[in-house]
Order: structure tokens, then C-alpha cells, then sequence
């Protein structure tokens, strides 16, 4: 069997030990007493809700008729309560598919309340990822498949690794330099293959994250953002876990947001050194670094506002409240909020520009193979 063809059965077994391996939070007596069922709206009261302003309070009578589990085809009246929160208050019309949550008494037989707790989206999600897979294997055949397999498993690493390991309390730092170099070895040698291509690319990789994680503690210990500056955060302390290190979280959360433009732009490099010293292996390793800085130059112009793009949309209604209360601008950048956000772009977007000369270096040692002298990897110039 070829070596690329092994890794990637590999990996299919890592994915299906991964899925079997539990998180340790899983909790098998609330499945018992509360059941999670897909039902549809059959009819909507309205009578005590309410609208004040632009906030709507009250509750909503549901007629669900449930679609799944043991109380199929069976009619139940729910109810939504609306808090006045638009962020969180569901408003349902007769026809919509919902999550109906359904409370059993003592004997785990009747049910004592059922509300909608969400709209169903479970389908719709499937469906979505299945046109993703298949255009992805349609368009690059065995690639895109190997680059499906990489993206299942990193989903299911993030799932079933890192999620865990930070609500045990370990440190959150080495959890996710371990779980990024984990699924960046697996993404890059099945996409890449295993050969001096993807080693390549996985070494400028792993510099990269590390050259990132740096600046990301260094300038998150200047910044001193709160890591409850997270939503949800403040949710993990009264459920308890109070002894996790919410600012080292946050920290880990920017090099490992980083990872993935990190990785692309250094299988970018690699890739062209590559195919520049299959074409010219007379290449001194000095010349083939000067061709991958000049291949580094305008990858490094255009991926500087990756992150900024990438990350913009999270913070687009900030700022619009902020101008539209015209608020100075000395306040807006000096928000926790919005300095976290400024935190994460700049130190990710810093890894992004280092990425791609240490890849270039990196490819130009290895690619040749003349032994290197003193010239080879000093003053070397950009041209």
C-alpha cells in the first residue's frame, strides 16, 4: 500500500476512535428524564404576548406535534418564553420545525412540560455539509477527499480532545499547541502527502503557531483583557468551573484561530519551492530562498488582511452601536471587547507575514541538496 494511502486509513481509524471516545461529560440519567425531539408548530397562541417598544415579553402557547422518539405522532402543548432579549427570544409561526425539550415525570413514562427550545436546524446543517463534501470531492477527486477527511477530523479533535482537556483544567496553552500541531500534521500529510512537500510545509507550520502563541501571551499580558471577555465564559463559572484559567483560554483561542491561515500559506510556499527544484535542481539553496522570498512577498500582501476580514464580521455590530452613540474613538479601542478583537487580528495576522520566509527558509535547506555553506544561509536579500 502507498504510503499516502496508508496515512489516510490511518486517519479513517483515528476519526472513528476519536467518535467512540466519550468526553467524560456526557450524562446518560438527563437523557432519561428529558428528551430532545423534533416536532413542527401546529398552532400558535399568542394572547399573552406582549410588545413594548422593540422588546417583546410574555410567552407563546405551542401546539407541537412531535416527529421523533417515543412520543411520535403524539400532540403537545408547549410553551416559549420570551424574556425580551432579541439575542436569545425565539418567536415560532405555525409550520416551523422545532427542538421540543420535554420533561418527564418521576416514572420516566408522561411528559410535565415541553418547551420549543430552538428552531430545528439538524437537517438543514447535513445537508449543507453534505454539498460541501460532495462539490469538494466532485471538484478535486482524491484530494478532496483527503481534504474532507481532514476537515472531519479536525472537527472532531476540537469536539472530542480540546474541548475536554480545557474543562479538566489542564493548561490551556500546551492543549492547544498540542491539539493544532495534532491536526496540522494529520491536514498536511494527507492534502500534501507524506513526503518532503508536507514536511515542509508542517515545520513552517508548526514555527509559525509557535511564533504566534509567543506574541499571543506576550501581548495579551500587556493588553490585559479579562478571558470572561468571552461569551459564555461567565456560564462556565457558575456551573462551576471556577478553577479553569479563563485568560490563558482566550490566549490559546488566538494562535489556534490562526492555525488554520498559518497552515495554507506555508503549503503555499512549500509547494512552489517544490515544484521550482523539480524544474531547477541545479538551484543553490541559497538562490532557491531568494525565489521563495520573492514567491513569499505577495502572498504575504495579500494574506496581511485575511484575519481582518475574517474577523470583522464579529465585531460589526460593536462598532455600529458605538458610532451610532458616537462614542470617541480613544473609547471604542480601549473597550476590553473590542481590544480583544484588535488582539486577535494583529497577533494573527503577525504569524500570517512570519510564516511565509520562515517556510521559504526552511524549504530552501531542505530542498537541496548541496551541503549548505556560510553564504547559503546568511545575507540572503530580498530581490
Amino acid at each position: 500500500m502507498k504510503p499516502n494511502s496508508l496515512f489516510c486509513l490511518v486517519v479513517g481509524i483515528l476519526i472513528i476512535v476519536l467518535l467512540l471516545l466519550p468526553t467524560g461529560y456526557e450524562r446518560p440519567e438527563l437523557k432519561e428524564s428529558v428528551l430532545f425531539e423534533k416536532a413542527v408548530v401546529l398552532d400558535v397562541d399568542n394572547s399573552d404576548m406582549e410588545i413594548i417598544s422593540v422588546a417583546i415579553i410574555g410567552a407563546q402557547r405551542l401546539q407541537l406535534l412531535v416527529k421523533t422518539g417515543r412520543f411520535k405522532g403524539d400532540t403537545l402543548t408547549a410553551e416559549n418564553v420570551l424574556l425580551g432579549q432579541k439575542k436569545t427570544d425565539k418567536i415560532f409561526e405555525e409550520g416551523d420545525k422545532v427542538l421540543a425539550v420535554i420533561q418527564l415525570d418521576a416514572t420516566k413514562t408522561h411528559p410535565v412540560s415541553v418547551r420549543a427550545e430552538e428552531f430545528y436546524r439538524q437537517n438543514i446543517e447535513l445537508i449543507l455539509l453534505i454539498c460541501f463534501g460532495l462539490f469538494l470531492v466532485f471538484f478535486a477527486k482524491f484530494t478532496g477527499f483527503k481534504a474532507l477527511m481532514s476537515f472531519v477530523f479536525t472537527a472532531v479533535a476540537l469536539w472530542k480532545l480540546l474541548l475536554p482537556l480545557y474543562l479538566r483544567g489542564l493548561s490551556p496553552i500546551f492543549v492547544a499547541l498540542g491539539v493544532v500541531f495534532l491536526t496540522s500534521t494529520v491536514i498536511i500529510l494527507l492534502v500534501g502527502g507524506v513526503n518532503k512537500k508536507g514536511f515542509v510545509a508542517l515545520l513552517g507550520t508548526f514555527s509559525g503557531v509557535l511564533f504566534t502563541a509567543l506574541l499571543a501571551m506576550l501581548f495579551g499580558h500587556f493588553f490585559k483583557i479579562p478571558g470572561t471577555v468571552q461569551e459564555y465564559s461567565e456560564g462556565l463559572l457558575y456551573a462551576g468551573f471556577t478553577y479553569l484559567d479563563f485568560s490563558d483560554i482566550f490566549i490559546s483561542t488566538i494562535f489556534l484561530s490562526a492555525a488554520g491561515a498559518v497552515m495554507d500559506v506555508s503549503m503555499d510556499i512549500s509547494a512552489s519551492l517544490h515544484e521550482i527544484h523539480l524544474r531547477r535542481p541545479d538551484l543553490s539553496r541559497k538562490e532557491l530562498i531568494k525565489s521563495g522570498f520573492r514567491i513569499a512577498a505577495p502572498v504575504i500582501g495579500s494574506m496581511t488582511t485575511t484575519l481582518l476580514f475574517a474577523y470583522s464580521g464579529g465585531f460589526m455590530f460593536a462598532f455600529m452601536a458605538f458610532m451610532a452613540k458616537g462614542v470617541p474613538f480613544e473609547s471604542i479601542l480601549n473597550t476590553g471587547y473590542i481590544a480583544a478583537e484588535i488582539l486577535h487580528t494583529l497577533v494573527g495576522s503577525f504569524g500570517l507575514v512570519l510564516v511565509a520566509p520562515l517556510t521559504a527558509v526552511i524549504g530552501g535547506c531542505l530542498y537541496t541538496r548541496n551541503k549548505p555553506t556560510k553564504t547559503d544561509c546568511t545575507n540572503i536579500n530580498h530581490d
